[in-house]
């Protein structure tokens, strides 16, 4: 029996025995090899010693591990991340300088802190903030800046290479051993998705590596104009610990980029968090998500790390390899450590051509033509707002892009809720058709009662919606015969707010000058609490509070102009019938 302080602090610990330890370590090898390529590719993109893109995997995702709520989730760096860090610190410092490295472990630092303040606030929903589209765009502009740096990098183009000076990439001539290692690696890589048991195990990418290490191993025999950089010597397979030169001065000017990638960090980890959730039917908290991440940034940052996050292209193949347990993310950050004590000499002469290749396929993956098919198709304005944060990642500093992109996909969603859906509804068949009658949004030219609008209500009347409710509202007031009663189906209206409860307080008065009425079916509970708090319901009456359509039309339509109904051909309700000026029944 586990203390009850275990189970608290680590629900699944509960679950934990030798069957799923045996699964747990099991699956961790297979996690500790994809990181070696991603690794070493992604510490490059950002500018960093190769090492520490395997240091991220190490005790950021032994604390992750621990600390967070996802049972499959990996943290560690990812390319997304590391193109954003790279292209923040750039105006800063020289990449690869001490300046440089002392401000990537800042940053790093910073993104944790606001990480655990966030989870400390309970504000862990608000990475759900970060709309689909905005990630799509910021994915695609990354990956086009992925592909530009490794480009620039294989070609021997300078650095801060202009865009509008890429036409001359021609007029430099890089080694042919370059890119022969290059090709290769992205070839090998390319031609091994295609065979089954390597892509589910999730292995490509470090065959091709491996592909491009023996091809710069045997060009190097041919001569020193055939040789190679390559990765160099690891330091340590343990990080070393260091407390993290931060001085206070450099707060200010990086606590912009540390919001940036608080966001992009959050939101990525939130949506691979959930997806696993959702794939092994065990529940998320996204608040002790954030808290794991947060104190996997803070302790990176002393041990050689920069800005890590949930990696979807371990997380996966580490779920499909049956890892069970939290406990198996431990095991894949301890089997990295001893997988690079005992290859280190080997991983050092990894080419950087090679580490390239690697790069320029990261970047086409990253590029999703039927997401952005499919956004445009289903909604033109989010596949704006993607759009938008690609142009802003291409042009602005990138902290800006996604700020930008976040405030372009809230305005985008307050504009659609600011508009909610007023529909008029009418009956599909006439009564006494003997066929079955449907409610159905009113089409042009569709008889309707001169008397009664019946309007569907379809979203929440606050304060930023009222003038758009109002004008519908008024509109239907000044059609050239308008219906003196209206008959609201509010099922839909989940919320109002004081400026709401004033336009149906405003309305109900109208109404009644017209000499009609106004009438409510199904109020939601939410609803009903505002309007009898403020005593509308009171002065509405009893009367104009329905629970079924039936009910209300039954109840309305004696109400109506005995006279305006003598001369009414349109008769759409059944109670029409007992009218005046309703046609007499036939005999059969």
């Amino acid at each position: 029996m586990l203390p009850a302080w275990l189970t608290r602090l680590w629900p699944w610990a509960a679950e934990v025995d030798r069957r799923t330890l045996r699964a747990d370590l099991a699956a961790a090898p297979l996690a500790a090899l994809l990181v070696l390529p991603q690794g070493i590719a992604f510490a490059t993109l950002a500018g960093l010693p190769a090492a520490w893109g395997l240091y991220a995997a190490v005790v950021p995702g032994l604390v992750a591990a621990l600390a967070g709520s996802s049972r499959h989730l990996l943290t560690g760096p990812t390319n997304v991340l590391a193109v954003a860090l790279a292209a923040s610190l750039a105006p800063l410092a020289v990449a690869g300088s001490p300046d440089y490295l002392a401000l990537a472990l800042g940053v790093t630092l910073l993104v944790g802190l606001v990480q655990v303040g966030v989870a400390l606030l309970r504000l862990g929903t608000l990475a759900h903030f970060i709309s689909p589209a905005v990630l799509l765009g910021f994915s695609t502009g990354a990956a086009v800046l992925i592909a530009w740096q490794a480009l620039r990098s294989l070609l021997g183009l300078p650095a801060g290479w202009p865009w509008v000076e890429a036409s001359r990439a021609a007029a430099f001539a890089p080694p042919a051993a370059d890119l022969l290692v290059a090709a290769a690696t992205v070839v090998a890589a390319v031609a091994l998705r295609r065979v089954p048991a390597t892509a589910r195990a999730g292995l490509p990418l470090l065959l091709g590596l491996a592909v491009g290490l023996l091809l710069a191993w045997a060009l190097r025999t041919l001569g020193p104009d055939w040789a190679t950089p390559v990765v160099g010597a690891l330091p340590a397979a343990w990080p070393p610990f260091a407390v993290p030169p931060l001085a206070l001065a450099d707060v200010p000017r990086l606590a912009g980029i540390a919001l940036a990638l608080t966001l992009i960090a959050l939101g990525q980890t939130m949506a691979i968090a959930k997806t696993l959730a959702e794939r092994s039917d065990h529940l998320l908290d996204s608040n002790r998500e954030c808290l794991g991440q947060g104190l996997a940034n803070i302790a990176g940052a002393f041990f050689s790390s920069f800005v890590v996050c949930g990696s979807f292209n371990r997380s996966m193949p580490h779920q499909e390899a049956g890892a069970r347990t939290p406990l198996a993310g431990v095991a894949a950050a301890l089997a990295l450590v001893l997988l690079v004590a005992v290859a280190a000499p080997l991983l050092a002469w990894i080419p950087m051509p090679a580490v390239q290749g690697v790069l320029l396929l990261v970047a086409a993956s990253l590029i999703e033509p039927a997401r952005w098919r499919e956004l445009r198709r289903l909604d033109p304005r989010e596949a704006g707002v993607a759009a938008g944060t690609l142009v802003a990642m291409l042009l602005l500093p990138i902290e800006t892009a996604i700020l930008a992109g976040v405030a372009a996909s809230l305005l985008a969603y307050l504009y659609r809720s600011a508009r909610p859906a007023l529909r008029s509804m009418g009956f599909t068949e006439p009564p006494g058709s003997g066929r079955e009658r449907s409610l159905v949004v009113r089409e042009t030219g569709t008889p309707r009662c001169p008397q009664l609008e019946m309007l569907r209500m379809e979203g929440n009347v606050f304060f930023g919606a009222v003038p758009h409710v109002a004008a519908h509202l008024q509109a239907l007031r000044d059609e050239p015969v308008p219906a003196r009663h209206l008959l609201v189906m509010a099922k839909s209206m989940n919320f109002i707010d004081a400026a709401g409860a004033a336009l149906w307080e405003d309305e109900r008065r109208r109404r009644l000058l017209m000499g009609g009425g106004l009438y409510f079916h199904r109020p939601r509970p939410e609803v009903m609490a505002m309007w009898g708090a403020g005593g509308f319901v009171e002065r509405l009456g009893a009367g104009h509070l329905f629970a079924s359509k039936r009910e209300a039309i039954a109840a309305i339509v004696p109400r109506l102009d005995s006279a305006i109904c003598a001369g009414c051909r349109a008769r759409i309700f059944e109670e029409c019938a007992a009218q005046p000026g309703a046609a007499p029944a036939r005999d059969g």
